[in-house]
């Protein structure tokens, strides 16, 4: 189907607003004149579907032309038109609209039914094509024979003026030749035109199609098939899950398609819930595969875990013979010189290191990080005769088993343990780290910072202090002091790859994206294989404009983060810091840091794509971002623009409909954000197109 643009400027304002970033930072507008040559197999996967074509026939009849006033229908209609709907959306039925054809009212006659069911079908589909066929209305049953009611059915002559469920049966099965047929069906309304005994026959009947379709009903044997006002404004309560259904939220599994399986489970289960069991849908598959895709819905794609985590490797050695090993307050084994003790199979993130040796000053307790997939050598340097207090070391070491445990309750305990150490050793400024770390993980950013200034004060050489400080304030805003603390660090240690990219993320936040472009590439630099500075890398190069290199690392940071990232215990998903940006209330509400990061990744790729006018693949990574993230409305207004760009194209009505839809979901999640005045421009202007289809 397509349209006339009657406002054919009516996106240039709205298409031009870049649409932000998650931080609201601004983004440039200049678009790229280079393409993105790399080949397409780097790229991550938006949709792991191949959608057949597929035909569809879509009947409705409220008003019957030959029945009494109590016999006509109310809504049938309406779910005919919702059913049309979502079958040609791009994200639903993926039907094309010129391959879906619609009988309502007075157009659904026999002559009308007959012609379309067995001439035109049969004449279109092909083997590994899909047929989907809707009827809503009246049912009746004579001399054992079932018949779907067209518009023009006479109730004194039904076997001339009704269609045969049989002849329907024979037409799927040996005419129309597709690889999945689907017949689905909303009658049997009114008690008063079908007797229960003949509504028993009526709807076996159609559960016998399934020698040659999927077949799907409202109602069981001697039940009403109910309609209401109270269902989305008029509909069947069947058909109206039916839509719903095939919308996604029948997608069980979250593998961006809705099966017959899901579909019949969805909406059994949910109209049984709202009849109270007094309707209950059936479905009858026969010898078809369960897995029949009915829907196609990317946006509801779902990662619900990350994956298993790979675990990494690290290498102690040490510079004294006899040094015994802690790793998160567990004895690993004695090192020695000449012997370098390996341990392979750790969780990937940050682990409690401490290397003791008796009469001496221990290293640690440290944070060591573990990547992924990868070893790491760790140096144990035992250097400095003990003059630590016992009683001082004997607490930090008990509050260090306690927050390596986790919890509030866990951290509360931790705290007491660190402050005790502190009043036994007032020059201990690990114990004042820990403290501080503490804090943290009970979101109290101000006696957390207290403590981490006064570890810096007793030591002004501890880096791992000034790193953690610099963490904390950028969760809570502080970034000009944040940078300072990095700067130190960075100067000081300048293959610190983590201070480096939490660095390039204080840029960023800063909009100075020179100076976190050249952070993040020399993080990069240090440790390839980490993820992080390839996200931060990529924020700064897309909000200044280099939107091919940003697509790359955007890619390259969700290859390298494919991997479980909850760790209990922890301050935050993978090391200490990295919730740099994203805020405080947001890291206190988080339960998966995983996926929030995977949507910013993928809405970053889509907005790049976007910017280079590649907007068929802009929309696959929208729709990604969506599926980890549906409540994030830059992402529904970027994939809107999208689809707007598309119809504007094409003059795809259908397409056009799903624009109007993420604008309308924008402004539902924020309405007072920039964008939305653009969003509401584009619906004044869009608005009117679709009504008049």
């Amino acid at each position: 189907m397509s349209f006339a643009w009657r406002t054919a400027s009516f996106l240039l304002v709205a298409l031009a607003a870049t649409a932000q970033t998650k931080s609201a930072q601004q983004s440039k507008s200049q678009e790229s004149k280079s393409r993105d040559l790399r080949y397409e197999e780097d790229r991550p996967a938006v949709t792991s579907a191949t959608i057949p074509r597929g035909y569809a026939l879509i009947v409705g009849v409220a008003g019957y032309k030959n029945l009494p006033a109590n016999a006509q229908l109310d809504y049938s209609e309406r779910d005919a038109d919702a059913i049309y709907s979502v079958l040609i959306s791009p994200e639903g039925g993926n039907f094309r609209a010129e391959n879906v054809h619609r009988l309502t009212g007075a157009k659904a006659t026999l002559a009308n039914l007959k012609m379309e069911l067995e001439s035109w079908l049969p004449s279109v589909a092909k083997e590994d094509d899909r047929v989907f066929v809707y009827f809503a209305g009246h049912g009746f049953l004579q001399d054992g024979r079932a018949y779907l009611a067209p518009y023009d059915l006479d109730p004194k002559n039904i076997p001339g003026t009704g269609y045969p469920m049989d002849t329907l049966g024979n037409v799927a099965g040996s005419k129309i030749k597709a690889k999945w047929k689907v017949l689905v069906t909303d009658s049997c309304h009114s008690g008063a035109i079908t007797p229960d005994a003949d509504a028993v026959a009526y709807n076996r009947s159609l559960l016998d199609l399934s020698r040659s379709m999927f077949s799907l009903t409202a109602s069981r044997d001697r039940e009403r098939s109910f309609e209401s006002k109270d269902w989305g404004g008029g509909h069947g309560i069947f058909t109206y899950y039916v839509v719903k259904g095939l919308e996604g939220e029948a997608d069980e599994d979250g593998d961006g398609i809705v099966t017959a399986d899901e579909l019949a489970d969805y909406t059994r289960r949910n109209v049984r819930e709202a009849t109270k069991g007094m309707q209950n849908p059936t479905s009858d598959r026969g010898s078809f595969d369960p897995k029949m895709g009915l829907s196609y819905i990317p946006a509801s794609l779902r990662s619900s875990n990350a994956p298993p985590p790979k675990n990494g490797t690290l290498v102690f050695e040490t510079n004294m013979d006899g040094v015994e090993l802690f790793v998160d307050g567990v004895s690993q084994g004695v090192i020695n010189k000449s012997s370098p003790l390996r341990l392979p199979g750790l969780k990937p993130g940050n682990h409690t290191i401490q290397g003791v040796k008796q009469g001496y000053e221990p290293d640690g307790p440290r944070d060591e990080m573990v990547y992924p997939g990868r070893d790491s050598t760790v140096s144990l340097k035992i250097l400095i005769v003990r003059r630590r207090n016992k009683a001082a070391v004997d607490e930090l070491d008990e509050g260090l088993r306690l927050y390596n445990k986790g919890g509030a309750d866990n951290y509360k305990k931790a705290v007491a343990r660190f402050e005790k150490a502190l009043q036994l050793d007032g020059t201990y400024s690990q114990a004042a780290l820990y403290l501080g770390r503490a804090y943290n993980s009970l979101f109290d950013e101000k006696n957390s910072e207290a403590a981490f200034r006064k570890a810096i004060a007793i030591d002004p050489d501890y880096m791992e202090a000034r790193t953690s400080l610099a963490g904390m304030l950028l969760d809570i805003g502080g970034v000009d002091e944040a940078i300072r603390q990095l700067n130190i660090v960075t100067q000081r240690e300048k293959t610190n790859a983590s201070a480096l990219y939490m660095q390039a993320q204080a840029y960023r936040m800063k909009q100075l994206y020179p100076q976190s472009t050249d952070s993040a590439r020399a993080a990069i630099k240090i440790a390839p294989t980490v993820a992080e500075p390839h996200m931060w890398l990529a924020e700064s190069l897309r909000l200044s404009g280099n939107y091919p290199d940003a697509s790359g690392e955007y890619i390259q940071y969700l290859k390298l983060s494919d991997f479980d990232s909850k760790l209990a215990g922890q301050m935050n998903y993978y090391v200490v810091g990295f919730l740099v940006g994203l805020g405080k209330k947001k890291r206190a509400t988080q339960t998966d840091t995983w996926r929030d990061l995977r949507s910013l990744a993928y809405f970053g790729l889509c907005d790049s794509e976007r910017n280079q006018a590649h907007f068929e693949l802009a929309v696959g990574y929208c729709q990604k971002s969506l599926a980890y993230d549906p409540n994030d409305p830059y992402a529904h207004y970027a994939l809107a623009l999208c689809y707007a760009r598309l119809a504007q194209a094409s003059g795809s009505l259908e397409t056009l409909s799903a624009a109007a839809k993420h604008f309308r979901a924008m402004l539902d999640l924020n309405g007072d954000i920039e964008e939305a005045q653009y969003a509401r421009a584009n619906l004044k202007s869009i608005e009117p197109l679709l009504a008049a289809r």
